[in-house]
């Protein structure tokens, strides 16, 4: 079964600097029938102005997955890290016992538009750690290239939890297979342009939640770019 959850529906703040829609409850967004989906907690597709950004705030007990779709995000942490991640980039931020981090647009004068996904850690009380990997546009067309796994296999970033996270960058009429677990659970999120998997239609900004499913055939309608999480 393939449910869509339509990107009309989710939460939406535009506070001038920061435009940003919430597929799942955050912040000042509250919908019961929305708090996530398996162990996937928050997908935020956020827009954020030239120059500016979220200042230094804290996170515990989460795997924070950033993952940029134009231009560049400058992200300091509390454990020492300083990094600009720019599209194709993967960010990991485990935030364990605490971590004190802040994200801002690396330009002086280009939006940055970003996914920021977090997912429930298997374990609490980890040790807080950081990983960024790149995956060139080439790793991710016409196929889908694993960016992040528990076990950071095939140079992915490695997550605390049961799920593996792949991107994939598709042209009109281009398809890609995804063998399913028919235990397991899926959701993908349309980045960019228009998909069908297996007979639904999902758009950009679309979540398509995936149960009870063997395969999953993702046809690009138009260029597009998607994430796809298999979960636990």
């Amino acid at each position: 079964m393939i449910t869509i959850r339509g990107a009309g529906e989710r939460g939406h703040f535009d506070h001038g600097w920061l435009n940003t829609y919430h597929t799942f409850s955050f912040d000042q967004y509250y919908d019961p029938r929305y708090m996530g989906f398996r162990n996937l907690r928050v997908i935020n597709e956020d827009f954020v102005a030239a120059g500016r950004g979220f200042p230094m705030h804290g996170h515990r007990d989460m795997e924070i997955i950033t993952y940029i779709l134009e231009g560049a995000l400058k992200h300091e942490d509390s454990m020492g890290n300083g990094s600009v991640i720019r599209p194709g980039d993967v960010q990991r931020m485990s935030a364990g016992t605490g971590v004190r981090h802040s994200e801002k647009n690396a330009s002086a004068d280009e939006r940055v538009h970003l996914l920021q996904i977090w997912i429930l850690p298997d374990t609490v009380e980890l040790e807080p750690s950081y990983e960024q990997k790149a995956f060139g546009e080439d790793e991710r067309r016409g196929q889908l290239r694993l960016i992040a796994s528990q076990d950071g296999r095939a140079g992915s970033v490695t997550v605390q939890q049961d799920v593996t996270v792949f991107a994939s960058i598709l042209g009109e009429g281009e398809r890609v297979e995804h063998t399913m677990d028919p235990t397991r659970f899926a959701w993908i999120q349309v980045a960019r342009g228009s998909i069908k998997v297996n007979d639904t239609v999902a758009e950009q900004g679309d979540g398509a939640m995936v149960a009870g499913e063997t395969s999953l055939q993702i046809v690009g309608n138009e260029p597009s770019e998607l994430l796809l999480f298999d979960l636990a």
